[in-house]
């Protein structure tokens, strides 16, 4: 399995992972929104970044990520917005080798923590984060701007 950015020619098949993880999340997603991302993932100016995993000729995950700041404690660290494994490569090491590769980015940048968010019921992606990462304490809210 090889981990790297994406490239041009992975975009039907990005396309088709990224649809599998907004259908996961029951998120509406349309071709536009998946063009936008698409763009920002291409876009050096743009703080989002991909990667993805490789297997053969077919691409099994994706993850999407950034640099965010931590002023409390004057550094930077890495959010991991999405995290997606094709359900027919779940259980093969995609998402322990995604989570290494971004580790690995992490160290080279000097960031102090990767950070993510998951459902309360992604029990199959929980088990994975448990063995590679701590729970924090932390409760999260949403504001909604205008309403």
């Amino acid at each position: 399995m090889q981990i790297r950015k994406p490239n041009p020619g992975d975009r039907p098949e990005w396309d088709r992972l990224y649809a599998g993880y907004a259908t996961f999340y029951k998120v509406d997603q349309t071709p536009e929104m998946r063009d936008r991302v698409w763009g920002w993932l291409h876009d050096p100016a743009h703080e989002s970044e991909g990667l993805v995993a490789e297997e053969g000729d077919r691409l099994v995950a994706l993850a999407h990520f950034r640099p965010f700041a931590r002023p409390l404690t004057a550094t930077t660290g890495g959010f991991l917005d999405d995290l997606f494994v094709d359900p027919e490569t779940r259980g093969t090491g995609a998402a322990d080798a995604m989570l290494a590769s971004l580790e690995e980015i992490a160290i080279s940048r000097g960031w102090t923590v990767i950070r993510w968010i998951t459902a309360e019921n992604n029990y199959r992606a929980r088990a994975v984060y448990d063995r590679k990462a701590a729970r924090t304490g932390w409760i999260t809210y949403d504001l909604v701007p205008g309403r």
